[in-house]
């Protein structure tokens, strides 16, 4: 008889689109010239916030309306992974905008210095990119064979979520993730963010 060491979880949910969100990424991203700019230097693929901007939430109260939705899952989260907070809180960290063009990937990474991630789709056209997690034992997996092709999540090496309009991911920062590229003609929308220990 076997069990299951090591867990690693990924939070989903769902938090209706709010009208005005997607619009308002739209034009922050055509007005933000200095995160164009950097996403074009670092061949990002589309546009992001994430290096020009840290003052959405007061930039536009839709975005503290989002992240008021947010913290409530990211609380539920870290109550399921049993942290031992010690009398501290999560706090937001940083949020920041994705748009991502036809062909634009995401390179496999993680967020250091953060406590959970996460990401909220506003717009997901068909064939625009899952997010893919990879199991952090990876690299200590030396002589192991493949995995089965239709093996459980919990087996396999990588993991690919589809997102949807509306949902929102968390996941514990060290969990390191990348986006497929994106095969829609249209942009996809997100929105990311960390939380830290306040």
């Amino acid at each position: 008889m076997s069990e299951i060491l090591f867990t690693t979880r990924l939070y989903k949910a769902r938090i209706a689109p709010q009208r005005d969100l997607e619009p308002t990424c739209l034009v922050i991203a055509a007005e933000d010239a200095a995160g164009r700019r950097w996403s074009r230097d670092h061949g990002y693929g589309g546009y992001t916030s994430y290096a020009s901007l840290n003052d959405l939430t007061r930039r536009a109260s839709i975005f503290a309306d989002l992240e008021r939705g947010i913290a409530r899952h990211v609380a539920a989260f870290a109550r399921e992974l049993q942290f031992e907070m010690g009398g501290r809180k999560l706090k937001l960290d940083s949020l920041w905008i994705n748009v991502m063009n036809r062909g634009a990937i995401h390179a496999p990474h993680i967020h250091p210095h953060s406590v959970i991630s996460g990401t909220y789709y506003l717009t997901v056209p068909p064939s625009s990119g899952a997010i893919r997690f990879e199991d952090p034992r990876l690299g200590l997996m030396m002589a192991a064979p493949p995995r089965k092709k239709n093996a459980r999540p919990e087996n396999r090496s990588f993991v690919d979520v589809a997102p949807k309009p509306g949902m929102l991911l968390l996941w514990e920062s060290w969990l390191r993730h990348g986006v497929e590229p994106n095969g829609a003609r249209g942009q996809r929308v997100s929105i990311s963010f960390n939380y830290s220990l306040d």
